[in-house]
């Protein structure tokens, strides 16, 4: 109920609400830029890769501000470490545009998604430790790890590691939400799970083995075939919950 007892203010416009954390967004631009300029500098990286790794950025920068809640105004802690992945991962994801500059240093960019998956585990300790846990924050970080996870699956790709069928990895959790726009069912949010958790985290590290270039194609399909086994296996145990429990309440994505 709104207080009649103080005066009314003036109602902002959408786009104010999240102007703090557009300059923050603005910020984690400029590491993009002191980025892809150190990358230059010690790997002879393409003139292009700045356009590349800063247009993928700018595309996650705008979904970021279109889920922006109204209440909240700077990013928080948690969230910045989330944005420094952001930035690793677009790197890898630029970087992709360049299959020749992706193959002579796969190396230097197994590192940099190594780096992407350690401050994976970070965002949440400072969520915890700063008391800056948010549904916005948790979004956000899920996100990014799907996404975190198609990048990493068409790197195999152009590095003709594996075939096409590796974006069945990837594009698991797309469909899983894609889904949930016909069964409605499937929106309900999931109980905490271990078991969830691990999967995924065996799922980016068999992508990341299946990258080294001392890893031949067979282990690598073997390695990210085990995975791709545990994932389905996954999702198919949380279907089945969500269907056994689909006429309880609640419309929120998992």
């Amino acid at each position: 109920m709104r207080d009649s007892s103080r005066p009314p203010q003036a109602r902002r416009p959408v786009w104010a609400h999240g102007l703090p954390a557009g300059m923050e967004l603005l910020a984690g631009l400029g590491l993009v830029g002191l980025l892809v300029e150190a990358v230059q500098w010690r790997l002879a990286a393409p003139r292009g890769l700045g356009w590349s790794v800063g247009g993928v950025y700018l595309g996650m920068a705008l979904i970021i501000l279109w889920a922006w809640p109204a209440a909240r105004r700077w990013l928080g802690w948690a969230n910045r470490v989330t944005l420094l992945r952001a930035v690793l991962i677009a790197l890898l994801a630029g970087s992709m545009a360049f299959p020749a500059f992706m193959e002579r240093h796969v190396l230097e960019m197994t590192w940099v998604a190594l780096l992407a998956l350690c401050l994976d585990g970070i965002d949440g300790w400072v969520a915890r430790h700063t008391h800056s846990a948010s549904d916005f924050g948790a979004r956000f970080d899920m996100e990014l790890d799907a996404f975190f996870i198609m990048v990493l699956c068409c790197a195999l790709i152009v590095l003709d590691k594996l075939g096409g069928w590796v974006l069945v990895v990837g594009a698991m959790r797309y469909t899983f939400v894609a889904a949930g726009h016909a069964w409605t069912w499937l929106r309900r949010p999931l109980f905490p799970s271990l078991r969830r958790k691990a999967v995924c985290v065996w799922q980016v590290a068999s992508l990341l083995v299946a990258l080294l270039p001392w890893v031949s194609s067979f282990w690598a399909a073997l390695c990210v075939g085990v995975a791709l086994a545990l994932l389905i296996y996954s999702f198919a145990r949380d279907v089945v919950w969500l269907y056994r429990h689909r006429r309880m309440g609640g419309s929120r994505y998992p």
